[in-house]
């Protein structure tokens, strides 16, 4: 039961109260509601081995056969309580990614649920209202506080299916728009007391029946007992149906209810919607500002009140902040017309039972006997016969007298033999119970029909689909108990600060995030930085695998990319490697591995070494090279250099200058060899500059007469005389050709 409801805690409110005659409608309904629970109980029956009721043994045994039963159902059904095991998951709460603050707070929100999951309960209570939902149609979680304070703050816990009635006109999946739910539990009558203290006359009394010798005298009693006896006499529901005197026990009615009312809500520019609160002047100043527009709705508010029998002990607003009830529906199948679950052993009763019967009666026709007998042919009763003939020592003993007459008879036949129609019953039994539910053998583990692992893959994947829809209804369901769980994590955040330091792993390092941080903006307006309460609507619940088969495929695939991966890149892998095994002080190695990788191996130190003295002498020599210019390209050396450049100029110009003046003065004594010069020049690779030189622009004499040159006359006698003038300048010897040496004669030619 949930027992975090105190007076104290909650303060009751008068639109919400719930009469003793609309109570009493609700029992009224749910007496009237389709009978299925009986006919549940029998099915899980069936799923634990219990098949053969008293009257059937009985039946079995007068006819001499022995009871049989093989179990089929159970195994099937365990088989798809492996597979919600096998692909179990976790809840992660992501963020949508509009405001980046959303992810810090949905990470911290994430620690905060996973360590609820574990602490409270959650997978087991999940598991345990699987196995009903599969097998009957429904199951249900309780999502609370816990009360004792040495325990974990939340708690879940699998809630049997008799102790839940709802209300049978909601059409919604999740009991949204449904009026009640009441949970029906019996508890012994001290445990009520400690409950509700202040109710211990009551509940005392109504144990004890004394309620006539109390009310005999007007007056001098106590108004409130006597409002009780009222109701209590003049109450439809019989007694026992609420009270065991005998026992001390009393069944205690929770019962939570929805109230539709009018409210004014708002609705922020961020897309958050709250109700409106006249005392609150944020609300009040966002409404007279403009930026938000209060709007008239219908919403549902819960509450709960407990009661015993007709007597309220308790009444009051949900303990929750979320609107729903705090018992999660874990759906099977339901009925369309009437809304009754029902789940897969529905259509496995009757197979199960012609199994039973089958091989009953083939063992019965096995070991039957059956005689054929004259009157007299055996020497004594019917009695010991029947025990003597069904022995496998048998010894008859017949009358010689009877025997020795005209028509006496006594056969003894036995039949040993299993005929084929027989088995062939048996086997279609068997296999029926794999067509009614969907599970094959060789998804329950089983040897199948299959001729090949291909074909036994696609039977396992035939009959998970097949399953589909169940485990669809079940993460739902799941899903329902996380978002209960966040709502009371949130809750109790409120709007303190709170500092949560997020566990790391061998890889990731821890995380510390502080939630709803006081700050302040640039105007000086207080805020709350990772506000829980404003990034609510930010985060949801999605589901992470983490079942051990899970890991093992991820490590298969982390192993077989490794492999393929460069050695550089295997050292960073590796710890994410070593991360998915189950290893013993995995951590420690994995912290010793990288300071493996911290530390250099010699090859390279010795390459630092290399390295650092080759970076020495780069800087060394990169000093001696800034000084060698800083003494080549000094001022003084600066212009020492320009003075010589000069100077070497000024020499080469004249050097240019005087020898061009000598091959003038060459060229002017003998014009001839200037041709041969030009010649050996083009010989050597000399071109023409183009465009051509610059003049020097030396200076030239300008009409100076050349002088006279005075020819003495030769008065040698051994000397021709030399003319003044004559036709060439060339004479004798010194004319270019030979035949101007001397006249020809004539004759000569």
């Amino acid at each position: 039961m949930t027992n975090s409801i105190s007076p104290s805690s909650i303060q009751s409110t008068g639109t919400g109260v719930l009469s003793l005659s609309e109570y009493t409608d609700y029992l009224n309904e749910i007496r009237n509601q389709p009978p299925w629970r009986a006919k549940a109980d029998r099915e899980m029956d069936y799923v634990d081995g219990n098949q053969l009721d008293a009257d059937i043994l009985q039946a079995q045994k007068n006819l001499g056969m022995p009871p049989a039963i093989e179990p089929l159902i159970g195994p099937a059904i365990e088989a798809v309580l492996g597979l919600e095991a096998k692909t179990r998951t976790d809840w992660r709460v992501q963020s949508d990614g509009g405001d980046p603050s959303g992810d810090d707070v949905a990470d911290a929100l994430n620690y905060k649920l996973n360590q609820a999951e574990r602490n409270a309960g959650a997978d087991k209570a999940c598991t345990d209202a699987f196995r009903p939902q599969v097998c009957v149609g429904v199951g249900w979680v309780e999502v609370g506080r816990e009360t004792d304070p040495f325990k974990y703050p939340y708690r879940c816990e699998a809630v049997h299916r008799n102790e839940i009635y709802w209300d049978f006109l909601s059409k919604k999946h999740d009991l949204s728009d449904a009026r009640y739910l009441v949970r029906r539990r019996w508890t012994d009558a001290e445990q009520v007391v400690l409950k509700f203290p202040q109710h211990r006359d009551l509940i005392t009394t109504s144990m004890n029946g004394r309620w006539t010798d109390r009310f005999e005298l007007d007056g001098g009693t106590s108004t409130t007992l006597a409002m009780a006896w009222g109701d209590e006499r003049g109450w439809s529901i019989e007694e026992q149906e609420w009270r065991d005197a005998e026992r001390g026990r009393v069944c205690l009615f929770e019962v939570w209810y929805r109230r539709w009312e009018q409210a004014t809500v708002i609705r922020t520019p961020d897309g958050r919607v709250t109700e409106y609160d006249k005392s609150n002047a944020m609300h009040v100043i966002a409404v007279a500002s403009g930026q938000v527009k209060p709007q008239k709705v219908t919403i549902s508010r819960m509450y709960v009140s407990f009661w015993m029998g007709p007597h309220k002990l308790y009444e009051g607003r949900s303990p929750y902040k979320h609107t729903d009830f705090p018992y999660v529906p874990f759906w099977g199948s339901r009925e369309d017309r009437t809304g009754v679950p029902y789940g897969r052993v529905r259509g496995m009763v009757y197979l199960q039972d012609n199994v039973n019967s089958a091989i009953s009666k083939i063992r019965w026709g096995l070991s039957a006997i059956r005689t054929t007998r004259t009157k007299g042919a055996v020497a004594y009763s019917d009695t010991v016969f029947r025990q003597q003939v069904a022995r496998v020592d048998a010894d008859i003993l017949l009358s010689a007298e009877h025997m020795a007459q005209p028509g006496a008879v006594f056969k003894v036949e036995r039949d040993f033999q299993l005929n084929e129609q027989q088995y062939k019953m048996l086997q279609d039994s068997r296999e029926g119970i794999s067509r009614a539910s969907g599970i094959t053998a060789g998804f329950a583990g089983q040897k199948g029909t299959a001729t090949s692992g291909v074909q036994e893959s696609t039977q396992i994947e035939q009959a998970t689909q097949q399953l589909a829809a169940l485990m669809d209804n079940f993460k739902v369901g799941r899903t329902g108990v996380g978002e209960r769980l966040m709502s009371m994590i949130i809750e109790d955040i409120g709007t303190e600060p709170q500092e949560v330091t997020i566990r790391g792993n061998a890889v990731a390092p821890d995380k510390v995030v502080m939630l709803n941080q006081p700050s302040q903006d640039e105007s000086g307006l207080k805020l709350l930085d990772n506000d829980v309460s404003r990034t609510r609507l930010k985060v949801a619940l999605n589901d992470v695998p983490s079942t051990p088969s899970f890991r093992t495929q991820q490590l298969a695939a982390m192993s077989e990319a490794f492999k393929s991966m460069p050695q550089e890149y295997q050292v960073v892998a590796l710890p994410h490697l070593l991360s998915l095994m189950d290893v013993p002080n995995k951590d420690e190695i994995i912290d010793a591995i990288k300071e493996a990788k911290q530390n250099k191996t010699p090859e390279q130190i010795q390459e630092a070494i290399d390295a650092a003295v080759e970076q020495a002498l780069m800087k060394a020599g990169h000093d001696l090279k800034n000084r060698e210019l800083d003494l080549k390209y000094s001022p003084e050396r600066m212009m020492a250099e320009i003075n010589k450049m000069v100077s070497e100029t000024v020499k080469n110009g004249v050097q240019s200058a005087f020898a061009a003046m000598q091959a003038g003065q060459t060229i002017a004594q003998m014009p001839q060899i200037a041709p041969i010069a030009d010649v050996v020049m083009q010989s050597a690779g000399y071109r023409a500059p183009t465009p051509g030189g610059q003049d020097p622009n030396y200076p030239q004499p300008v009409g100076m007469p050349v002088p006279p040159v005075d020819v003495r006359e030769n008065t040698s006698p051994q000397l021709p005389p030399v003319p003044r003038e004559a036709g060439s300048p060339m004479q004798g010897i010194e004319t270019e050709r030979t035949s101007d040496n001397f006249q020809p004669t004539q004759g000569q030619a």
